[in-house]
């Protein structure tokens, strides 16, 4: 955090490369959309982008952080937008069926940040050679799934069960909405998250 004592220039300078940042990420978004990873060279993203490859090398160290910095802010922006549906809503119930729709509804309008996280998933790799994401990198997303299943249990809205293997199959059953979507854009994505709302509803009541 800046102290508030710092010069006005200063400031200034970090919000303009914060937007720059953004404006990278953005761009690295539609170019990874639009010719996938392997060929969303760092190059290629100035240039959609408007700017110098310096530039990108001044932000970021290279092209796995910038990819890391897409996933992350493409994370905290679902995550936000569906917290912010979630305020207010009672019940476990109501909660999971909000959790399936809202995340349907924020990425209906974010249809490249799909692709191109499918396309940095299935490619960026760790120093060892393993997959960057996957798994091993959802424990946030499980525990918050699991924070509902909990509360219908002790509610008696929810039947017994694992909280953990349920939380896993809705991040799956998401996924795979998402990965189908993907491949065929006419799908209607709002619809297939009602039917899975409606189905683990089903699954989860007592």
């Amino acid at each position: 955090m800046r102290s508030e004592n710092e010069p006005d220039g200063q400031k200034r300078r970090s919000f303009i490369e914060e937007a720059r940042r953004a404006q990278i990420v953005a761009s690295a978004v539609e170019v990874i959309a639009d010719v996938g990873f392997a060929q969303a060279s760092l190059a290629r993203i100035a240039k959609h982008a408007g700017i110098s490859k310096g530039v990108i090398s001044y932000h970021f160290a290279g092209k796995d952080e910038l990819m890391e910095e897409v996933v992350t802010r493409a994370y905290t922006e679902a995550a936000d937008y569906v917290m912010a549906a979630m305020e207010g809503v009672e019940g476990a119930g109501a909660l999971l069926r909000t959790y399936f729709v809202a995340n349907a509804a924020h990425m209906r309008k974010h249809r490249s940040k799909i692709l191109a996280l499918g396309e940095i998933f299935n490619n960026l790799r760790t120093a060892d050679g393993k997959p960057r994401y996957g798994v091993h990198t959802s424990e946030e997303i499980y525990r918050a799934l699991e924070m509902i299943f909990r509360l219908g249990q002790r509610t008696g809205e929810f039947r017994d069960f694992d909280v953990r293997v349920m939380s896993v199959s809705v991040s799956a059953s998401l996924d795979s909405m998402f990965g189908y979507w993907a491949t065929y854009p006419d799908h209607d994505l709002d619809a297939h998250a009602r039917e899975l709302a409606d189905l683990f509803e089903r699954a989860c009541r007592a």
